[in-house]
């Protein structure tokens, strides 16, 4: 089986792959002091649930990190505890076939180059991804399936945080969907601003991009122009709101790391 490993700013997510099929995942938090020893005891625990079999039943592992310390130690932690595992660390010099149209090619995030892959693979182009994650990352990809470029604003969680720290009379609240625009308290008026918030940066900012690639492709202009695929942990909050999103892909990021490493491996 192959192990895809998504290592984001707050969550890694884990997932096991039997041929194409997602069999299993686990989300943790991402801990950046975390050691090589400390993530091969938390991996093989996770593992040892899933089959008696355990890490003996990996075949392959394929990662993208958006944390270089934990990146750092993930490859240590390969080394010393999977070390006759293939695995595929996404990086410069990994094939993607993803063409990268941007001005510096590496300071592009791995996890953005593997979502366009996988949005690629599975709705063809042009296509914006949405993932809503510690950021908002918008990424537009062109007909000829190049990442173009993208957008990023923060992210829901950054955001309310940032509202119960600056506010005197705001507090944490649980993230949940309100039962309407027009709030009858606090806890609900600040739902409301964040869900429908976001739905309408969301659709505003896609509209925008879906122009600009239509114009590229020399199709219609608008959202009917390109494929808008959602994904990344807070996606379920907003989607359903956004009038934009065709399609909710939660594993989009397992997916496309799937693919890289069929690519780069066979």
């Amino acid at each position: 089986m192959l192990l895809a490993i998504d290592v984001g700013n707050s969550y890694t997510v884990f997932g096991l792959f039997h041929g194409e099929t997602l069999v299993e995942n686990w989300r943790v938090s991402t801990e950046p002091r975390r050691t090589a020893d400390e993530w091969a005891v938390l991996l093989r625990g996770l593992l040892a649930e899933r089959s008696p079999a355990g890490e003996g039943a990996i075949s392959g592992i394929a990662m993208c990190c958006s944390v270089p310390s934990v990146q750092h130690e993930m490859r240590d932690m390969f080394r010393r505890y999977f070390g006759d595992v293939h695995s595929v660390i996404v990086e410069p010099g990994v094939k993607t076939g993803v063409p990268i149209r941007m001005d510096n090619p590496k300071e592009v995030g791995s996890d953005r180059i593997i979502n366009a892959l996988a949005a690629v693979r599975l709705y063809g182009g042009p296509c914006v991804v949405v993932d809503f994650g510690t950021a908002t990352m918008f990424d537009a990809i062109s007909a000829q399936g190049e990442y173009v470029g993208g957008s990023i604003s923060p992210g829901i969680d950054i955001s309310v945080e940032a509202l119960s720290r600056h506010g005197a009379q705001l507090h944490m609240v649980e993230l949940t969907k309100p039962r309407g625009v027009v709030a009858k308290n606090t806890a609900e008026a600040l739902r409301s601003g964040i869900v429908f918030g976001f739905a309408g940066q969301v659709d505003g900012i896609v509209d925008r991009m879906a122009a600009e690639l239509g114009e590229r492709a020399g199709a219609k202009s608008g959202a009917d122009a390109v494929t808008v695929v959602a994904t990344g942990d807070l996606a379920p909050m907003v989607v359903d709101e956004c009038e934009t999103v065709d399609a909710h892909e939660p594993w989009l990021t397992l997916t496309g790391l799937r693919l890289v490493y069929q690519r780069n491996v066979g």
